[in-house]
């Protein structure tokens, strides 16, 4: 058994250790992008990009069918920072940009603070939104 063993761990040692180091840098990078958010494809074109900032877009709540309470959100409107082709982005309508805060998931604590979500067209990739997150404050059904 234990001549086995060395012939598991030493045959092709450095071939071994060479992948196990590139398998670790391979993830320690998709780890990071997830992190911040990043799309390693994005950065790879070749193609030559340009950067686009629309102001003041509404920003929509999205909650359950079955909620009663209504609901705002403070600031009411965002500023979406969008990077792609300068074809792609001389097409692009306000319209084309959805910016909401998703209620959906989990029960809405009130007056609290969530993430602003950015839903842009194809080709296109957020890169800023100011603010990140909206006070969402529960109002009263008149």
């Amino acid at each position: 058994m234990i001549p086995w063993l060395q012939n598991l761990v030493l045959k092709d040692f450095w071939l071994k250790l060479f992948s196990f180091a590139l398998a670790g840098l391979i993830w320690f990078t998709v780890n990071i992008a997830i992190k911040n958010d990043i799309s390693p494809v994005a950065s790879l074109s070749l193609a030559p990009t340009e950067q686009m900032i629309l102001r003041d877009l509404p920003i929509v709540v999205l909650s359950p069918a079955r909620e009663v309470r209504a609901f705002n959100v403070n600031p009411k409107t965002a500023n979406v920072t969008l990077q792609g082709d300068p074809a792609s982005l001389r097409s692009l309508r306000k319209q084309d940009v959805r910016v909401l805060v998703d209620l959906s998931e989990s029960g809405v604590v009130r007056d609290s603070r969530r993430r602003i979500e950015v839903s842009t067209p194809a080709g296109l990739t957020r890169v800023k939104v100011e603010p990140e997150e909206v006070q969402v404050v529960t109002t009263s059904q008149n």
